[in-house]
């Protein structure tokens, strides 16, 4: 009696999580496109995690108090204001299925966070675990190397690529404290990344634009993006609420194996939006990573 009842139940979060995926997964394209219309990524995420983060306090004034009165919250502010930072300018200006599984070392970091933070037991096959994801990576980071171009190619990658891996830090840790955060109010949780992902990549922007960086100075005259830049700030506002709805029910391992189908998703729309193509190295690192995400969760059932 309690199978056919458990399933339903389970069914929502994964869902979420998928959602959450998907919107990821194909951020790239939106990106890039208000890239090519004068607006820099991180500009672009300051500006949706704003209007985000100002629905959530419309929504739930309360929720600005909780938010300062509840350092861990702290915690979530920098870890989702740092992963959506990276994400998206490394997506915009790299590869885009490499710098997706690069970040997707987060289960490597997962199981090492889990240790400090949730006391979880690092275990014999976790280190085995650890050494595939590594040897994966250092197949995907190889492709850079040894393309045309050698040295001049992998320099014009090292940026996304350093990105990308701290980006994958940054959302194990944010999914972490999630977990261990999950009896925080949702909203309290959810104006915590929104603030996060306005403030880091507000504050990154600035800097950089102050620095003369080129390309990151806020296109004052130009209107263009507005409204794709509002229809994108709605999609990420509905995928982090995914994201914190179901990573705060589900367990870290089956977080963890449902997350990489943004690898998908990214890989699809790359070949077939940007006219990408998928080297044997990179997917032979690719099946590798996942293929430890994977061995995580069969582990913990």
């Amino acid at each position: 009696m309690n199978s056919p009842l458990a399933r339903p139940r389970s069914a929502g979060p994964v869902f979420a999580l998928l959602v959450n995926a998907f919107v990821w997964g194909v951020s790239w394209w939106p990106f890039r496109h208000l890239q090519a219309m004068g607006l820099h990524p991180l500009w672009a995420t300051t500006l949706i995690y704003v209007l985000s983060a100002v629905a959530i306090v419309a929504w739930r004034p309360s929720s600005l108090r909780q938010v300062a009165s509840q350092p861990a919250l702290w915690l979530i502010f920098i870890a989702s204001g740092t992963t959506n930072a990276t994400f998206n300018w490394s997506v915009s200006i790299g590869d885009v299925v490499r710098v997706v599984l690069l970040f997707y070392l987060m289960p490597l970091w997962s199981l090492l966070l889990a240790r400090v933070i949730l006391k979880e037991k690092l275990t014999a096959s976790a280190v085995v675990r650890v050494a595939m994801a590594l040897a994966g990576a250092a197949l995907v980071l190889s492709q850079g190397a040894t393309a045309e171009g050698g040295a001049g190619a992998a320099h014009a990658t090292l940026l996304p690529d350093v990105l990308a891996l701290l980006g994958g830090f940054a959302f194990a840790l944010n999914n972490v404290m999630l977990k261990r955060e999950s009896g925080q109010p949702e909203q309290a949780r959810a104006l915590a990344m929104f603030l996060g992902g306005a403030v880091v990549a507000g504050i990154t922007a600035a800097c950089l634009s102050s620095a003369g960086t080129a390309g990151v100075q806020w296109p004052m005259a130009a209107t263009s993006w507005l409204l794709p830049a509002f229809g994108l700030a709605i999609a990420f506002m509905a995928s982090n609420l995914c994201l914190q709805y179901g990573a705060a029910r589900l367990s870290a391992a089956a977080t963890a194996v449902v997350m990489p189908c943004e690898v998908l998703f990214a890989a699809l729309s790359s070949v077939w939006w940007g006219g990408a193509t998928l080297h044997a190295t990179v997917l032979a690192g690719g099946a590798l990573i996942l293929a430890a995400t994977l061995a995580s969760v069969l582990e913990k059932r």
